[in-house]
């Protein structure tokens, strides 16, 4: 069991390997065989969607043939005056009521042979109360019933147009029954506009259907939506009068994005969805194309993956004799390697043996030559960053501050300048709250600023207000972060250094946003210091350590370049009688 184990952990790479190269072969035949077959079916069905277009297109010269005929029967009863006659005189007498009627039905059955080639019934129903039907039994209705049905109300609601409809009252839900489609309109004077009758073509859905039904099939289905999304026609039966709002919402969103189709789930089905509005009709007609019935005997899925199993078994025979060959010397580089120490940087192989495991036993040696260099970095990185830690804990208020700013209080209250002494008390307070107690690393501008203030005011009280602190900051700047207390003591080097030859003068603090930089800058016009070009950069000014006193400058740039890289940092120009300009460059922060 032990002699097995070993075997296979020397032989551990050989098997990962196989069984990689194994995940792999498999994952990419799938995917070939998957993307395949993904571009067969897209290149079919862009190319039956293309065909279907054309289908539509015919369809709907068939339905635009329909109503020009429709159009041009209801013009013909519009303009018949025998009609209008039978439809708004009452009757005198027998005689006269006969002729009426008489007149009219010939009329009417002059008018029916301009859509004698479909098989539609003609119905009016005029204002006193007549009507006639070119075929009751086709389209039977009671004159009451037809007055208040749903057609007649929303025929008269927009009186100047031919209105197509779905007689959804006469629907009872049979399997043999054969809905009718009714187009209606309103018939009106041309002078007053005054109505007297409500014209109907009444068209049975089968009937309808034979304008389309010789291109539909299994998987390839027509349907006829109305404005509010109820199925007026389809090959479909018992779609028949029921509301499919979301193939309406696909067949709006297809026209309002003139999209050729649209891949969606209709009635559970993975569908290829075409339409096209009739705008005569205030239809949809929309196609219906079943992805999985129509590409169901386009791709051989058994033969696709026989194919498949065949070529992965090649591959991975292939693929066992080269590893196995290959990863045969690794493993005794393995074995050699395994006998060196763990956690003992210093035991080099021996480089000897094949090419392969001469270049590997070198790569390894090499590897740990780089090691230990990076542990010895490592090591003093880490005793820089706590040098920097000992510096930030330098960054905090001198205790001599303190004493010096408590006799300058006492001798405030000596004085009898209680209001003053007041507010250098709360300066302090203040200062110290958000230096010593506050201890989060960084600091927003807005606080910093105010410390800045405190700071200034204390000095002002300890020296006199000769030299002034002014201060501009961008508006967008309040809210950056920034290390603490990290321009005080370029203000205080500027108090006690710039100005030793001066009464008075003045300091400058601005903060402002350059690119993706949070930019401080100290500006005064004191004596300048000697020997500080326009063109020096931060090393050598800030080096110079015997010049400033106090905390250490250079601290302030080593810890904001240890911080957040050598990018950042400070950089001071300055010359003899022009003054000091210290510029601090820091990332933008947050938080």
């Amino acid at each position: 069991m032990r002699g097995l184990l070993d075997k296979f952990k020397y032989h551990g790479l050989f098997i990962k390997m196989f069984i990689v190269t194994l995940v792999s072969i498999i994952s990419v035949s799938l995917l070939t065989s998957f993307v395949t077959i993904r571009m067969s079916e897209r290149l079919f069905m862009n190319t039956f969607s293309i065909t279907n277009s054309k289908i539509i297109s015919q369809i709907q010269a068939n339905f635009e043939s329909f109503n020009y005929s429709i159009v041009t029967a209801s013009n013909n009863v519009l303009q018949n005056g025998a009609i209008k006659g039978f439809l708004t005189k009452p009757d005198i007498d027998s005689l006269s009521s006969v002729q009426s009627y008489y007149k009219a039905s010939q009329q009417m059955k002059r008018i029916q042979s301009n859509v004698a080639a479909y098989p539609v019934t003609i119905t009016i129903m005029g204002i006193n109360k007549k009507s006639h039907s070119t075929d009751s039994f086709y389209w039977p209705n009671s004159l009451e019933k037809l007055r208040n049905s749903k057609l007649t109300a929303n025929t008269l609601v927009e009186p100047k147009r031919l209105i197509y409809q779905l007689d959804k009252e006469n629907i009872t839900g049979s399997p043999n029954e054969d809905p009718v489609i009714v187009a209606s309109r309103a018939l009106m004077e041309r002078t007053s506009g005054n109505r007297y009758g409500v014209l109907y073509f009444a068209i049975r859905e089968s009937d309808f259907k034979r304008f389309y039904a010789s291109f539909t099939s299994s998987g390839n289905d027509v349907v006829i939506l109305d404005r509010s999304g109820v199925v007026v026609s389809s090959n479909r039966h018992e779609l028949i009068g029921k509301a499919e709002h979301d193939l309406l919402g696909y067949a709006k969103e297809i026209e309002q994005q003139k999209l050729s189709f649209k891949e969606v789930s209709v009635m559970g089905k993975s569908s290829l969805v075409l339409s096209e509005y009739l705008p005569v009709y205030d239809f949809y007609l929309v196609n219906l194309i079943d992805k999985q019935e129509v590409l169901s005997e386009m791709v051989d899925f058994r033969t696709v993956a026989l194919i498949c199993m065949a070529i992965v078994v090649a591959a991975l025979i292939i693929v066992f004799l080269i590893s196995r060959r290959l990863t045969k010397s690794l493993t005794l580089l393995a074995r050699q390697m395994s006998r060196v120490t763990k956690n003992n940087f210093h035991n080099y192989t021996t480089v000897s043996g094949s090419y392969e495991i001469k270049e590997l036993g070198k790569a390894y040696n090499y590897m740990l030559d780089e090691l230990n260099e990076y542990v010895k970095k490592l090591i003093q990185t880490q005793k820089d960053q706590r040098n920097a830690e000992l510096s930030a804990l330098q960054m905090q208020i001198n205790p001599h501050f303190l004493y010096n700013t408590l006799a300058s209080v006492k001798i405030l209250v000596q004085q009898g300048n209680k209001e003053k002494a007041g507010a250098t008390i709360n300066a302090l307070i203040s200062l110290l709250q958000n230096t010593v107690s506050n201890i989060s690393e960084t600091i927003s501008v807005a606080q910093e600023l105010v410390n800045l203030k405190n700071y200034v005011f204390i000095n002002h009280v300890r020296y006199g207000e000769q030299i002034t602190v002014n201060y501009f900051i961008s508006g967008d700047c309040y809210g950056y972060h920034i290390p603490k207390l990290i321009i005080q003591p370029f203000i205080e080097n500027a108090f006690f250094h710039a100005f030793q030859e001066r009464n008075e003068g003045h300091i400058y603090v601005l903060i402002s946003r350059e690119e993706n930089a949070l930019v401080c800058e100290v500006v005064d016009n004191g004596v300048g210091m000697e020997g500080y070009g326009l063109e020096n950069n931060a090393h050598s000014p800030i080096g110079a350590s015997h010049f400033f006193s106090g905390i250490g400058i250079r601290n302030v740039h080593d810890r904001i370049a240890l911080l957040y890289g050598e990018e950042f940092g400070v950089t001071i120009v300055s010359d003899i009688g022009e003054g000091t300009r210290v510029k601090i460059r820091l990332p933008l922060l947050r938080t």
